[in-house]
């Protein structure tokens, strides 16, 4: 399925803001001092070009500053599966809903935050209660207000189990309830102190949503938020359309541009072909798209008339998850086998023509607290060493086809392919695994399905041995997303391993909810090693995002997750 040295709360005037350094000072200094344990601080916010002006000139003035007006239309590889943030977990849904619903707050650095809706906030001493005081005048696409009820409504809503979250509930896994203080403020209530929730806030899942549009029936759910972009139509499999918020006044505080946004209407394409989509970009059919094959990367760079901007991802790379409840993977020796006996670096090279890096940890590099040192827990490509593996686990023998066999069973791994997911030639690096993994006997078969069989059978169901995807978040507390026994697909998670360990447990919960430095650096430092030391994840390649844009493109920015902004976006000539 895809993160600066301040201080974490930000707020507008001098009273509040020493009350708030006060109180959150000791849990702030953990997540600030890991993002200095980076070598590669996230990128914030990257300007693709020129300056922003709020009284931007009409079409064709020729002016060379932004203009007003026009369609820009982005081509993405896969497809919507829910509208609703609070229920979808896929990337796409993250890249449309930000330009629908705005957030609390904003992640200004690797571990700060500055005001978006909520223009400050306090938090107590004992770290469970966050109270916020929101913006005045914000009104929602349906032209209702902005208030504190939205806040409780829209939290309220994304914990309630009828709502059947993919991920946003397991974003606030200890919220407990939101106090109706005022009209403008709200006091959320937390079971325990957890460090990662003005980051989870931060996030289009949890986007301040309509109470009035919540209060529809399910059938009847469209998105309506206060963002830049009002929703318009979903053509399913075809398309995501939206408008301009003409009346738009609540950009984050690191906002390029601070008024309506330039473009008269944004379009999602879903066009799932890699050759396709570029072609839809190099012919003048759209003006950008995510997900640039590597293969043509080059050749974009030096068209003219086009720019490629390369950003890579935070949080969990692109990893292979063994699921270790069930058949031979049962036993870590045929897991680490596995693991061994496939060259990632290999096929990551031969594939994707260095534009992406080969994987030695769950974690992305650019996520504070990267751990280089846990690498060497994990399975090295060592064929040889696979094969003694095997031997030790009883598959001895060998089939006519060269598999091994244990009490008349073939060793064989099922890996379904979903070919709706599909992306970043993921197809073609399964295919050069299969092939390495039949090379030390282990057969991997590939069905293939479709979206409800994929989710039901396999992502809730378990059904499945081998199970591939990657998850954008800056923040280490993906780990405790990835790896916590609680956190599975079924309830909201992404612990698609289904990994059932109380040590485990211990750490991610501790880091989440540590004052202490040393500890959260010890924490997810012991989960990058166990996780590489069981063998319970494959890394495979580090997530970058390559997108492509018309020359004519201007004034798009980046956040913390890598997605592009495009309130200040606007057409050239």
């Amino acid at each position: 399925m895809s993160l600066s040295d301040d201080a974490a709360t930000r707020v507008e005037d001098e009273p509040v803001r020493k009350r708030g350094r006060l109180r959150s000072r000791r849990r702030n200094v953990v997540f600030s001092a890991l993002a200095a344990l980076v070598a590669v601080v996230v990128v914030l916010v990257v300007s693709l070009t020129g300056r922003d002006d709020d009284r931007p000139p009409a079409r064709g003035s020729g002016n060379a500053g932004p203009v007003a007006g026009g369609t820009l239309r982005y081509a993405v590889a896969g497809t919507q599966v829910s509208l609703d943030p609070a229920v979808a977990a896929t990337a796409i849904t993250g890249l449309i809903d930000r330009n629908i619903f705005d957030s609390l707050v904003v992640q200004t650095g690797a571990d700060s935050f500055g005001p978006w809706l909520a223009k400050q906030w306090a938090v107590s001493a004992d770290g469970k209660t966050y109270t916020f005081t929101l913006r005045e005048g914000v009104r929602f696409h349906d032209g209702t207000p902005f208030t504190a009820q939205a806040v409780k409504a829209s939290l309220d809503h994304v914990v309630d189990p009828a709502t059947k979250s993919a991920y946003a509930a397991s974003l606030i896994a200890p919220y407990e309830k939101s106090r109706v203080v005022s009209d403008l403020v709200v006091e959320v209530t937390l079971s325990r102190p957890f460090t990662p929730f003005l980051q989870a806030l931060s996030v289009p899942y949890l986007g301040i949503q309509s109470p009035a549009a919540l209060a529809k029936p399910v059938a009847q759910y469209e998105p309506v938020g206060t963002g830049p972009f009002s929703y318009v139509s979903w053509e399913k499999d075809k398309r995501v359309s939206l408008k301009k918020n003409p009346g738009y006044s609540s950009p984050p505080e690191n906002a390029s541009h601070r008024g309506a946004p330039y473009l008269d209407n944004l379009v999602f394409e879903f066009v799932s072909e890699d050759a396709t989509r570029y072609g839809a970009l190099t012919s003048g059919q759209v003006q950008a798209i995510a997900g640039v094959p590597p293969v043509d990367a080059e050749r974009l760079k030096s068209l003219p008339g086009f720019t490629l901007n390369a950003q890579e991802t935070p949080g969990l790379n692109y990893n292979l998850y063994f699921n270790q409840t069930r058949g031979p993977l049962r036993d870590v020796r045929v897991r680490r086998a596995f693991s061994a006996a496939i060259d990632v670096e290999g096929l990551v090279k031969n594939i994707y023509f260095g534009h992406f890096k080969a994987a030695r940890n769950p974690l992305s590099p650019t996520t504070a607290a990267y751990d280089a040192g846990a690498e060497s827990a994990r399975a090295a490509y060592d064929p040889a060493q696979a094969k003694r593996l095997l031997d030790e686990a009883g598959w001895t023998k060998t089939d006519a086809d060269g598999y091994r066999v244990k009490d008349g069973k073939t060793l064989t791994l099922v890996w379904p392919f979903w070919a709706e997911g599909n992306k970043e030639q993921r197809d073609v690096l399964a295919e050069g695994i299969q092939a390495q993994a039949k090379l030390a006997g282990i057969k991997v078969d590939r069905p293939a399905v479709d979206t409800g069989t994929f989710v039901s059978k396999h992502l809730i169901g378990g059904g499945y041995d081998l199970i591939d995807v990657s998850f954008a978040r800056p923040t280490p507390d993906v780990l405790r997303f990835a790896f916590a026994s609680g956190n599975t697909y079924a309830k909201a998670g992404g612990n698609v391993a289904l990994v059932r360990s109380p040590q485990i447990d211990h750490w991610v919960e501790e880091a989440a909810e540590t004052s202490d430095l040393a500890t959260a650096v010890r924490d997810y430092s012991a989960v990058q090693t166990e996780v590489l030391k069981q063998a319970y994840v494959l890394p495979l390649y580090t997530p970058v995002q390559l997108v492509g844009l018309s020359g004519k493109v201007r004034g798009v920015t980046f956040d913390a997750q890598t997605y592009p902004v495009f309130h200040g976006a606007w057409l050239g000539a």
